[in-house]
């Protein structure tokens, strides 16, 4: 079982934490027992683990968004139910996800959030090769944006970041084309190198105000910006900075299991490897290390990985 690191989830009353549950809501790893009545998959296969089991009825659930489902059976994994820090976790069918031979688990472990996350944001966007993409905030979840947007054919990426371990990490991976630090020039930097109109599609992972505020008036008449950072808040003025300019903010809150499995597949046609942002790894016996880093901010995608 491999299961990344995440932290700075906003927990509602639907994801209280239920104390002595194992943590780990990214799992990926393989079948090794069966349970009755299995429909698709058996003992043997490679699978990545949809972090949410919804109840599988309701309106969300049948248009395979878990993450949204306000039944009272919601259970997600690492909060309510065990996760994949377990050695071994309890795992409905209907939440699993094929792994497939060319992807790796620590591949697998990064679809069932943050590569989700990222790719049901940019597909909402419309991101392709017509678009320059801003990325703001180069955590993890940025970092896989920019992946993701290079594979959907931006032709131009701009990522913003204030960590300088992140933005050496960025530039290092060859990620995106320029990258800023947040500052009283950062738009003018933006707009010089878009030939003054800015950028056609945004992302925000940085759930800063400022980090927002830029994504929205770097992107050019007509644009469409992306938010996915978590919790924070977001000033702006409506008129100049999106009605006037005809600009469309989406939220997008993980992803659904029809377009994780699109997601799969295509990484596989992309060549893209999630893998390539895990700057560290950790025994299950060290996991509170990889949490302390992770909190940090001095690393790129932390996984906890079982030596088996």
């Amino acid at each position: 079982m491999i299961s990344a690191v995440s932290t700075g989830h906003i927990r509602v009353k639907a994801l209280k934490y239920i104390p002595g549950t194992i943590a780990g809501h990214e799992p990926c790893g393989i079948i090794v027992e069966e349970g009755p009545g299995l429909k698709r998959f058996k003992k043997g296969d490679r699978v990545i683990v949809y972090h949410i089991s919804g109840c599988g009825v309701c309106y969300d659930c049948r248009r395979g968004y878990y993450i949204s489902c306000k039944s009272k059976y919601r259970q997600a994994y690492g909060w309510q139910r065990h996760g994949g820090m377990a050695p071994y976790i309890l795992a409905d069918e209907k939440d699993l996800i094929a792994l497939p031979d060319e992807l790796t688990y620590k591949d697998g472990a990064q679809v069932a959030c943050g590569f989700g996350t990222v790719y049901e944001a940019l597909e909402k966007i419309n991101v392709s090769g017509n678009d320059a993409v801003l990325v703001t905030g180069l955590g993890p979840v940025g970092m896989a944006a920019l992946m993701l947007a290079r594979a959907m054919g931006a032709n131009k990426l701009i990522g913003v970041e204030t960590n300088d371990y992140r933005i050496s990490l960025v530039k290092q991976l060859g990620l995106a084309d320029y990258v800023f630090k947040p500052g009283e020039n950062t738009l003018e930097q933006i707009l010089e190198i878009t030939g003054g109109k800015g950028v056609e599609k945004a992302l925000d992972a940085s759930a800063s105000d400022a980090g927002r505020r830029l994504a929205i008036r770097a992107t050019r008449e007509w644009g469409k910006i992306a938010f996915v950072g978590e919790g924070g808040t977001c000033t702006f003025e409506p008129s100049p900075d999106i009605i006037h300019g005809q600009k469309a903010i989406y939220g997008s809150w993980v992803t659904s299991l029809w377009k994780m499995e699109e997601l799969v597949e295509r990484l596989v046609r992309w060549g893209v490897h999630p893998e390539r942002l895990i700057t560290h790894e950790f025994s299950l016996e060290n996991a509170s290390e990889a949490y302390r880093l992770m909190a940090e901010g001095n690393c790129g995608k932390v996984a906890v990985v079982f030596n088996d």
